[in-house]
């Protein structure tokens, strides 16, 4: 029997190696002055400045990127779900009126595969300086003989931070207030499963469609990555006035808004006051799905809601306008169960 070594059973050292080498720039490019250590450390040293706050809280936030990770293997194409993964968790941080602060990832692989993990790796760094936070650590693993050759998994974990008598909870929001909704970018990264299954029906070719109208493909489409609103959220909540925050992500706008709100409140949804990008419509008329399920699975083209005081909704608006998203008056909150209904 020949000696068997590492890479004979599946993981190759050198190439570790060698893909820590080629990221180490672009790990570099989303540094803060507060990040005290190189890549390659045991842990990722972030400086914290406790003199900037009063009473600072610390938020957490943990997400993936999901089957949408099968889009980009049958399009050989990894450049974007690293900002999807960013997306995901520094989104969630920020609802909270948090500052992301710094990012860590955490990528599993059947066979480290050079090229494709630093373009994934790419897409994460392009995210994180989006958001503004630090990609500070992470940990790439090969695990031959759990992944079919080719796939892989990613995961995400970010931190920020918020004065705590500064933190957005929905404690505020009260009959009266009007919801706001940002554009989505396309189904962000929730509801691949059934999309998948509606749109391709294990047929990969499927991706290459043109539907009549389009200028991109339905797997071009299927791609786009998740809207990144840290930014805008951060220069919203500078006046003080916005009441909540939601992050529509998988239960859509029924399941997400209501984690918002406080007892004795009750979001009513106007249809058809925002631009519903038409792969919503290709799914729900080509799965026939009820309006219901879609509204509990996707995003439908709100990516972000916002609750603010009556007075305020046409200003935050026109801010979130001015911030490069497109921002509509898509519903009120009334006197009810806690819940959100469509009219």
């Amino acid at each position: 029997m020949a000696a068997m070594d590492y890479k004979k059973a599946g993981v190759d050292i050198a190439a570790g190696n060698e893909f820590v080498r080629r990221i180490r720039p672009i790990v570099r490019s989303t540094f803060r002055p507060e990040v005290l250590t190189d890549i390659g450390a045991f842990g990722g040293l972030f400086r914290f400045d406790s003199a900037r706050y009063r009473e600072p809280v610390l938020v957490s936030g943990t997400d993936g990127v999901g089957t949408k990770l099968k889009i980009a293997s049958l399009m050989g194409r990894h450049d974007t779900v690293g900002i999807d993964l960013v997306a995901m968790c520094v989104n969630d941080v920020a609802v909270c009126g948090a500052e992301p602060l710094f990012f860590l990832d955490y990528m599993a692989v059947a066979r480290l595969e050079v090229g494709q993990a630093e373009t994934i790796l790419s897409g994460i760094a392009e995210g994180c300086r989006q958001a503004g936070c630090a990609l500070i650590g992470g940990e790439t693993a090969e695990m031959p003989g759990f992944y079919p050759q080719g796939e892989y998994d990613l995961a995400g974990f970010a931190v920020g931070v918020v004065e705590r008598d500064q933190v957005i909870d929905g404690s505020r929001v009260q009959p009266g207030d009007v919801v706001i909704g940002l554009a989505s970018t396309g189904l962000h990264s929730n509801g691949y499963s059934l999309a998948r299954q509606v749109l391709l029906q294990n047929t990969p070719a499927a991706l290459q469609e043109k539907v009549s109208g389009w200028e991109e493909t339905v797997g071009e489409v299927l791609l786009k990555p998740t809207r990144i609103y840290v930014k805008t959220i951060l220069q919203l909540i500078k006046s003080g006035e916005v009441h909540a925050i939601a992050h529509i992500t998988g239960g859509g706008l029924t399941e997400n808004i209501p984690r918002v709100l406080p007892e004795g409140c009750a979001v009513v949804i106007q249809r058809g006051t925002w631009n519903e990008p038409p792969i919503f419509e290709l799914i729900r008329s080509r799965g026939a799905i009820e309006p219901e399920e879609m509204a509990r699975v996707f995003n439908l083209g709100i990516g972000l809601v916002l609750i603010v005081a009556p007075e305020q909704g046409q200003e935050t608006i026109r801010r979130a306008q001015e911030c490069g998203d497109r921002a509509f008056r898509i519903g009120i909150v009334e006197k009810g169960e806690r819940a959100v209904r469509y009219a």
